[in-house]
């Protein structure tokens, strides 16, 4: 570079190597790496990630809090999941707190996981003032549909008798209320308030 030159710079902004480095290890070690052959070279570290495991620690390298909170995974069993948050914006992760890796003893449990601890994450982050959640779904442990989520939140699903259904994906079945409403005719369905970004 000739003197007056602008600083050269790159940025670096890969997802995980799964299994073995984080988003941010990744920009850090290939920042090093270019760094050593042209010292000079400023480099900016954006990790990302793509809605899986991860996506929290995205959001923390950007600068958002992070925020540690009692919860349950997949199963039911209590666990400390962590979100971002950043004045009314929260980012939550649902790999970190009922996705795969949270099954107890990697057991798989499709059908009896539920999404109930993601629920009680996004409910802290409503508490402690976020009005916007990106709510990342990759490597969910259920086949729920996000029923166990919306039940934390206050939702109450019913089978036909009116009795609530149990957590898990194969207490779908008995939920003829839900789906009647989501796919009935127009004019019976009812508005919602809630929106998919």
């Amino acid at each position: 570079m000739a003197e007056g030159d602008p600083p050269l710079r790159v940025v670096l902004a890969p997802d995980k190597f799964k299994g073995s480095l984080t988003a941010y290890e990744v920009a850090d070690a290939v920042a090093a790496g270019m760094r050593d052959a042209l010292p000079e070279l400023e480099t900016i570290l954006l990790p990302v990630a793509d809605g899986g495991d991860g996506t929290v620690a995205a959001a923390l390298s950007a600068g958002f809090d992070k925020i540690i909170v009692d919860t349950v995974g997949p199963t039911g069993e209590p666990v400390q999941a962590p979100y971002a948050l950043q004045d009314n914006r929260a980012v939550v992760e649902l790999a970190a707190v009922v996705g795969l890796t949270m099954l107890p003893g990697r057991r798989l449990d499709p059908m009896g996981s539920s999404t109930y601890g993601l629920g009680l994450v996004m409910a802290d982050a409503i508490r402690r003032g976020a009005r916007t959640i990106v709510l990342g779904l990759g490597g969910s442990a259920s086949t729920d549909g996000g029923a166990g989520m919306i039940q934390a939140l206050g939702a109450r699903l019913t089978d036909s008798a009116g009795d609530p259904i149990p957590q898990g994906g194969g207490a779908l079945e008995t939920l003829p209320a839900l789906i009647s409403r989501c796919f009935g005719r127009p004019s019976a369905a009812p508005r919602s308030s809630l929106r998919a970004t």
